[in-house]
């Protein structure tokens, strides 16, 4: 990636709310230092809070398995992230509704591949693979966005910058053959895994489309790609209906949509963007490397998942490689 400015995980890329006192103006007074410092300690804890409900979702995404079909969770997400943005949001979206209806064609396909699309495959492989395993893989998603970066516009990638992709996507080929290097030449990868990784090329291109985005509010925009998002599933969830292939949620399955549409749809998505507020997207970037290993605690601590020895060099190489990146 460019930078960890285009990288958020769930995650948009996010420019300040207008009317917001910028931060060299907070600066401008040695009385206001210690308002500052303690609003970055905030920001800390709102990023934080972020990565960690993001690396809850591959908990989630295995937890719904045997509770509700995979298409019908993505619908049901968005369609209540919707109604808890038009509630907490609705000053923004009035006020970016005419931006927002201008590129409506845009939003809809950003909202289809980043949201709907990488949910849909997200929840699928949760079928076949491990939250750990989707986790690190999650993890590789900002060395998608710097190869994107270079793509489509061309954004100068240093010698350490490609070292780092390359550290990172070794770390990933080790999860998805078990760590036993035999596998590749039987070409014998896991299903879930390879489908996890199409999910993260799929997000990496929506962030790196990012770069186009309209100039609204950081609501206001995360409303319009929420409601794409839940209109472009409804299709997807008539086909599963249309097959015999749904399954609707019991008490449980109720539960976990509940958790998905507050966690990492709204509460998350809302700590990022004020944390974005204080410290910046850039330094803000830095906490979604906190995602894997958010997901590899939760997923052995309360899934009871393993986690062998390959994970541990693969979570590290996919960091390493990261922070090679950004080095770079």
């Amino acid at each position: 990636m460019a930078s960890k400015t285009q990288v958020a995980a769930g995650p948009i890329r996010l420019l300040p709310v207008p009317g917001r006192t910028s931060m060299s103006h907070v600066m401008s007074t040695s009385s206001q230092q210690s308002p500052v410092s303690h609003g970055t300690g905030r920001a800390y804890l709102l990023l934080t809070i972020t990565a960690a409900c993001w690396g809850g979702n591959a908990i989630f995404g295995r937890l719904a398995v045997g509770e509700i079909s995979p298409m019908l969770l993505v619908s049901l997400r968005w369609g209540g992230a919707v109604l808890l943005l038009v509630i907490f949001a609705n000053k923004y979206i009035r006020r970016d509704w005419h931006i927002i209806r201008a590129h409506f064609r845009y939003l809809i396909a950003m909202g289809t591949i980043g949201f709907t699309a990488f949910n849909s495959l997200f929840y699928v492989a949760a079928h076949s693979t491990t939250a750990v395993n989707i986790g690190i893989i999650q993890g590789s998603m900002p060395a998608m966005v710097l190869m994107g970066a270079f793509l489509f516009f061309r954004t100068p990638v240093s010698r350490l910058q490609k070292l780092g992709v390359s550290v990172t996507f070794l770390g990933v080929i080790i999860v998805g053959i078990g760590g036993d290097f035999t596998r590749l030449t039987e070409m014998a990868l896991n299903q879930g895994d390879l489908i996890m990784l199409f999910a993260c090329i799929l997000y990496s291109g929506y962030t790196v489309g990012l770069r186009n985005r309209p100039e609204t509010s950081a609501l206001g925009l995360f409303t319009a790609l929420a409601l794409a998002a839940f209109l472009a599933s409804l299709p997807l969830t008539a086909v599963e209906i249309s097959t015999g292939q749904q399954m609707w949620p019991g008490t449980e399955g109720w539960i976990i949509v509940a958790l998905i549409t507050l966690l990492p749809s709204f509460i998350a998505q809302i700590s990022f963007i004020r944390g974005v507020e204080i410290i910046g997207p850039g330094r803000a970037g830095a906490f979604i490397n906190l995602v894997p290993i958010f997901a590899s605690v939760f997923a052995v601590s309360y899934l009871g998942e393993p986690f062998e020895v390959f994970h541990g060099i693969a979570l590290t190489m996919v960091l390493g490689g990261i922070w090679l990146s950004e080095k770079g």
